[in-house]
């Protein structure tokens, strides 16, 4: 009888194993963005996913540097020519003044042509079309990694799956119309956004309004280049719906910002799910041994310098590196330096140690690190403000400068132009950010607001991806504004009748002023002369 019930029991455990594998959703990742900052935040995402029983696809053009043994990679890699035309154009952004976001968004239209079409190449890929083509294949969602790419949100009709998108910045003017999120220029535009409850000037509502509207330009120029690619890619199948019917299809939309923390403080709909942070790991892995050694033996502390992913030392004018160097150099603080050509490094001196790569977020978690410059990308500035690390900016494009500019408002450092880079302003701020502790007490601060949420962002993304799961889609979350014109949401036709019925009753009441003045007042008077 005992024997019986432990078998009964075994029986049941392995029933239940098998079910409760076999709730594993097959999930496929469309992250072919260029810029590798944005792929660690993607594949940050799909690893939550593979470690919670998820099968997970990803297409990538990078390779990934974060990954999981349940995460199947299909790889379109650049080739030497493409590889060379992308620093290419890294490199001729970098040069530029970006300090307007839309101007510079403008001006970066044609050079960021090269980075979409080889999103949409990847796409038409024959591996990549293979996984709809084959009819053996079955996905249960598809997310779709945001790069101005919204023809490939087309992706998911060809997979028959919901689909979701991962952004890795904040709502704005290119993402919220997807799922009907109000834009709120006034006090939440794209640049200059109001500080906490503090009323918003008239010159910072008319900056934002202006930047509004060059951005409104891109926008239009971007929804013309994906209406392009959407008949590119997807040819003249007849099942694939009219490309803005296509992207009323969006069930979510991942942010990577924490706005109760960050600001401003905005309406979101239920669709816009906030998950800032997500690439940081709850426990830092073990640092590489020389990394470990380097910082361990910092008596009087480290600085991080990581220009991001994207801008390579070669990218930068050899003066301006010189000019980093000489400073660094004489510093009693230990320096890491993010630096690609180990053969040819700015210099030797016995305080910095150059890497080609850093495991970032792990070294920022470091407590000997008391300092971090870097070039206000949202993933860097995320991670510093996590881990209470002060900073020091140097923007180089994008929402960069932006970027840099709140993170000074915050007080968590101070901000320099790279392309003006001076010794004695760039020695300066960093003594200042060294020796007033006001800055690293503000970002430590921040770091203790921006941590504590109902959910942790990992925990949000994997509690709303399942939900869009079990629900096939999530079309009941969705704004009715997805659904309305620009004039029916905007109240434009209303308007215009109420227009014409202003003007309807000024005419009608001047017809009656005429016939009561002919009638009773001008006739009499015209007999009396008689």
């Amino acid at each position: 009888m005992v024997l019986r019930v432990e078998k009964f029991l075994l029986l049941a455990i392995a029933i239940g194993a098998v079910m409760g594998s076999s709730q594993g959703a097959n999930i496929l990742g469309l992250f072919p963005s260029l810029s590798p900052s944005h792929l660690i935040i993607q594949m940050s995402a799909a690893k939550v996913l593979a470690e919670n029983g998820h099968n997970v696809t990803v297409v990538t053009v990078l390779k990934p540097v974060v990954n999981h043994k349940n995460i199947t990679v299909i790889q379109v890699p650049l080739s030497k020519e493409e590889a060379q035309q992308m620093s290419d154009t890294i490199g001729a952004m970098s040069k530029n003044d970006n300090s307007n976001m839309a101007l510079s968004l403008l001006r970066m239209s044609d050079q960021m042509d090269f980075m979409i079409r080889k999103n949409a190449e990847t796409l038409m890929n024959d591996r990549v079309r293979d996984l709809y083509l084959n009819r053996g294949n079955k996905f249960d969602l598809v997310i779709s990694g945001y790069f101005m790419n919204d023809f490939q949100l087309g992706f998911a009709r060809k997979v028959n799956a919901p689909v979701i998108v991962l952004a890795t910045m904040p709502p704005n003017h290119l993402l919220n119309p997807l799922i009907g999120n109000p834009l709120e220029v006034s006090y939440a535009g794209i640049s200059n956004p109001a500080e906490g409850s503090k009323a918003v000037t008239f010159q910072r509502r008319l900056s934002s309004y202006m930047q509004s509207l060059g951005f409104g330009v891109f926008s239009h120029l971007s929804e013309r280049r994906n209406r392009n690619w959407y008949k590119e890619v997807y040819g003249n199948d007849p099942k694939m719906p009219e490309y803005s019917e296509m992207l009323k299809n969006t069930s979510l939309v991942f942010f990577s910002s924490h706005a109760a923390s960050e600001g401003p403080i905005r309406p979101n709909v239920p669709s816009a799910i906030e998950i800032g942070g997500i690439q940081i790991k709850d426990k830092p892995d073990p640092l590489p041994q020389n990394i470990a050694e380097f910082l361990g033996n910092a008596t009087d502390g480290a600085i991080l310098l990581s220009l991001g992913s994207n801008v390579q030392g070669k990218h930068l004018n050899p003066d301006t590196v010189a000019k980093m160097f000489n400073v660094l150099s004489k510093l009693k603080e230990r320096v890491i330096w993010k630096w690609e050509d180990q053969e040819n490094t700015p210099g030797k001196s016995a305080n910095i140690l150059y890497s080609k790569w850093l495991p970032q977020d792990d070294i920022l978690a470091h407590p000997n690190i008391k300092l971090f410059i870097n070039h206000a990308g949202k993933g860097g500035i995320t991670e510093s403000q996590y881990h209470g690390k002060p900073m020091l900016s140097l923007p180089v494009f994008a929402d960069q400068p932006r970027n840099a500019n709140a993170m000074v408002k915050s007080g968590f450092g101070l901000t320099l132009s790279l392309l003006t880079l001076e010794e004695k302003p760039f020695q300066e701020a960093i003594l200042e950010i060294l020796s007033n502790p006001q800055y690293a007490e503000r970002v430590k601060s921040f770091s203790t607001l921006y941590r504590d949420r109902p959910m942790t962002a990992r925990e949000s993304f994997l509690y709303w991806t399942e939900y869009v799961i079990r629900h096939h889609g999530a079309a009941h979350l969705q704004s009715p504004l997805v659904h309305m014109s620009f004039i029916a949401a905007n109240n434009i036709d209303i308007c215009f009748l109420i227009f014409v019925i202003l003007v309807s009753v000024l005419v009608l009441i001047k017809f009656l002023v005429q016939f009561i003045y002919r009638r009773f007042i001008s006739k009499p008077k015209k007999e009396k002369t008689h």
